[in-house]
């Protein structure tokens, strides 16, 4: 079944209840007269309403409304969030380079707005000890307690102990603040672009510039030479 409105000369009731195109109530009106009202503003009659008695129809431009229609949805599934459960295992005696590095993918996570699960994986003798995983769950949830809050309280389940991590942010929020530092760093490599593509002659117009306002230094002067006497005449 269509879900597409009946437009123009698709209606087929006798009258319509008019909307004119900047939203006033023009009333009720023949069909007919609707019609001629739509050729005289060069829009579309389109049936918005179709279950009212009589039905409700508006004067308007249906090939822009259709348009604005499909961008306001692509935006809004562009905005909209989905909730997203990582998973992030880890074992009892985890090596602290590893710790480190599984609460790094951790901490991105959370920042993204997304969930972690948290699964301590036992093997062997580890089954006897679950508190060695409670205190690791229990670590890591207060290293990344400024990103994230315990959901879901460690529990075991067969082999393993779960926990499950929730983010402070909001999906949403988290989206719109990466979209944020996206733009921020797309316009300084644009500003940084623009800077490089200064003309080469400014700097040499800039030391011509810095020559003709310096000073005139004053030419070199060498000392006198001494000044030789003539000789005394000798008498005849």
């Amino acid at each position: 079944m269509s879900t597409e409105p009946r437009i123009n000369d698709r209606i087929r009731v006798p009258e319509v209840r008019l909307v004119g195109p900047s939203g006033e109530q023009v009333g009720i009106v023949p069909l007919a007269k609707a019609l001629e009202l739509a050729q005289e503003y060069d829009l579309d009659l389109v049936e918005v309403a179709a279950t009212a008695r009589p039905p409700v129809c508006k004067l308007m431009d249906y090939g822009k409304f259709k348009y604005e229609s499909a961008m306001k949805a692509r935006e809004a599934r562009k905005n909209q969030a989905h909730t997203v459960i990582k998973e992030m295992k880890l074992r009892p005696k985890i090596d602290p380079h590893d710790y480190d590095t599984k609460k790094g993918h951790v901490v991105r996570f959370l920042k993204q707005g997304d969930k972690v699960k948290i699964t301590i994986m036992f093997r062997g003798r580890e089954q006897s000890r679950p508190e060695l995983g409670f205190r690791l769950l229990q670590r890591l949830a207060d290293d990344v307690q400024e990103l994230g809050f315990v959901e879901s309280s460690p529990k075991q389940d067969g082999r393993n102990m779960i926990m499950v991590l929730g983010p402070h942010k909001k999906k949403t929020e988290a989206m719109a603040e990466a979209r944020a530092l996206a733009d921020a760093r797309k316009a300084e490599r644009q500003g940084r672009t623009a800077g490089s593509d200064a003309p080469a002659e400014t700097a040499e117009q800039d030391a011509v510039t810095e020559a003709q306002d310096a000073p005139a230094e004053a030419p070199a002067v060498e000392a006198d030479a001494p000044v030789e006497q003539p000789a005394a005449s000798q008498g005849a």
